[in-house]
């Protein structure tokens, strides 16, 4: 495949998010597939999707001083002109002469001489008068926000909920590649094993920063290893990692995982238990049940039963004080997981949060019941909105006066994050260790 086909995928893909709200991360996996894109191109072709993404307000600013003149862009050629600025700016490996000459090829196959023309003359003015500076911006929440790319209501909301200057730093991070992380099968082996086994395969591996079960790549992709498929370990974020542990899961225990897809804290509550007791794993989809079972497999799991149904519903299938444990990972805005899935910051509003905080509310009340005296309900989410998080266990604990926070969550967390964690509650941003931005509340009820 030559660059230029890689540049053409890339603006096909850019091309669909933009028109059918796509998400990228799927579609990018399907157009590698369909056009059989291989080796260094798959490396390419992820690049400029999701930096183009990543950094499409930046861009639109850079680029508007010289579109001035232009009529009405069709979207595909403005597209191309954000990818092939994307190359100029934050790729120095690609020499630019070759990002010209590519752009004004597709634009030729794709338009007509005159388009060519216009993508030509853009670029190179570019070139010869540099970029607008973003300092002339003097408000600063909209110079965060145009200068990371971020919604200037987003950065709004975050500022007056953790400053400023917090926002700023977790900005920033968002716009940086995320690390690819493992946690450990302990089921099976060890980490020092497991890094040994890797390297066997020419992947090299580390301890994680901030998990007792993370590993992290250093180089090499940990999910194309025969370990992976053989399940000694399984993709998932060092943060993420923590939300099991925060359960302080003890052998025997019945526990419930109430909206578990794709399974990642499932199998690790299933493997702290050591394939003693049982954990009953809901998902409202039956095509991602099937997701879970396909990792409990993988891992050689034993003790999970999982279940397509409604956990806003769990009383029609379950006992009252059923469960010791009960795990509430509430779909959420995702607003931790920028770095990974960087076009949620341009499809989700304020409405967003407001219905998902209804939603997350209905489903800790309806669970609750289900839980024994005494026992540990953790809520979780991927977000670092207050609303949906400190807001909704707030609101929770008001109307249900049998639980309280629990302040023993520390003794199960690793030290690293102990100086965060809060009156039972964990707040962890992404530019603290260049993890997903998570959330973990662990409450208990009273007997």
């Amino acid at each position: 495949m030559t660059k230029t086909n890689v540049r053409n995928v890339a603006l096909e893909i850019l091309l669909q998010i933009e028109k059918n709200q796509a998400y990228s991360n799927l579609l990018l996996n399907q157009m590698i597939k369909k056009h059989e894109v291989k080796g260094k191109d798959v490396g390419l072709l992820t690049e400029i999707v999701y930096g183009t993404i990543q950094r499409r307000d930046t861009l639109d600013f850079y680029l508007a001083p010289f579109l001035k003149k232009s009529k009405k862009l069709d979207q595909w050629v403005k597209i191309l002109l954000r990818l092939s600025l994307y190359q100029m700016i934050y790729l120095d490996r690609v020499p630019e002469r070759a990002i010209f000459f590519e752009a004004v090829e597709i634009a030729k196959k794709r338009g007509h001489k005159g388009t060519a023309s216009l993508v030509n003359g853009v670029l190179r003015s570019i070139q010869r008068e540099g970029l607008p500076s973003l300092n002339q911006i003097t408000d600063e929440v909209e110079r965060i926000a145009i200068e990371t790319s971020h919604p200037i209501w987003l950065v709004k909301r975050w500022a007056q909920q953790i400053g400023i200057e917090e926002t700023r730093k977790m900005c920033e991070v968002n716009c940086t590649p995320p690390e690819q992380t493992g946690r450990v099968n302990n089921l099976v082996t060890t980490r020092e094993k497991l890094i040994h086994m890797l390297k066997e395969e020419d992947i090299e591996a580390v301890e994680g920063d901030v998990s007792l079960d993370a590993i992290k790549s250093v180089r090499g992709n940990l999910v194309h290893s025969k370990t992976f498929k053989e399940g000694y370990f399984t993709i998932q974020d060092e943060s993420s990692m923590l939300v099991a542990r925060a359960l302080g899961v003890e052998k025997g225990e019945q526990i419930l995982d109430s909206c578990a897809a794709p399974g990642g804290k499932t199998t690790h509550i299933a493997e702290l238990l050591g394939n003693t007791g049982k954990v009953y794993s809901l998902d409202l989809h039956e095509h991602k049940i099937k997701l879970i079972n396909e990792a409990v497999k993988r891992l050689g799991i034993e003790n999970v039963e999982t279940k397509a149904h409604d956990s806003r519903k769990a009383r029609e299938i379950f006992e009252s004080q059923m469960f010791d444990k009960i795990l509430v990972d509430a779909p959420c805005s995702g607003f931790g997981v920028i770095r990974r899935k960087p076009d949620i910051k341009y499809t989700k509003s304020v409405s967003d949060n407001h219905n998902l905080a209804k939603i997350q509310l209905d489903i800790l009340t309806e669970v609750s019941s289900l839980l024994k005296k005494d026992g540990i309900l953790v809520y979780s989410t991927c977000t670092i909105d207050y609303e949906e998080n400190e807001g909704v266990i707030k609101t929770f604990l008001e109307q249900n006066p049998d639980f309280i926070l629990d302040e023993t969550m520390q003794n199960d967390l690793p030290e690293i994050v102990k100086p965060y964690i809060k009156n039972g509650q964990l707040q962890l941003y992404p530019h603290y260790f260049g993890t997903d931005g998570f959330y973990i509340a662990r409450l208990r009820k009273q007997v």
